[in-house]
């Protein structure tokens, strides 16, 4: 395993690790917001949250991408999951705190933005002809 290939499986590990617990207090600890649209989402960042943990953990066992296209692919991901994720979460738990994060609503699209490039890069890398060496 090189170097980038274990970042993307720790990076995943932690971020399904966070996810489970954030469900997990989503489900038995907001009683406040179960009943309200924030409540479904907080839901929404933990179930994008868990996919694309599930992404990167994949992304480090794929062979046919060299390194360097793993690790811009895992950079746009992991950006995209804090944005698009931890976003969500502070907006859906706005009315629990004393703190105002209505300030993050522009975040959450650009942290989408991040997660579709990520994919796009994704795919591009699949479908791009690679180099031959012509010796």
């Amino acid at each position: 395993m090189n170097k980038i290939e274990k970042k993307i499986y720790v990076t995943a590990a932690l971020a399904g690790f966070t996810a489970i617990i954030l469900g997990a207090i989503a489900a038995h600890g907001l009683e406040n917001l179960k009943k309200t649209d924030s409540f479904e989402s907080f839901q929404t960042g933990v179930r994008y949250q868990i996919y694309h943990s599930l992404f990167l953990f994949i992304l480090g066992l794929i062979p046919v991408l060299n390194e360097t296209q793993k690790k811009q692919i895992f950079w746009l991901i992991s950006i995209g999951i804090i944005l698009f994720s931890f976003s969500i979460y502070a907006l859906s738990t706005n009315e629990l705190t004393d703190f105002d994060f209505a300030f993050l609503g522009p975040v959450t699209p650009l942290g989408g933005v991040f997660l579709l490039m990520g994919w796009l890069c994704f795919i591009y890398c699949l479908i791009k002809p690679k180099k031959q060496i012509n010796i």
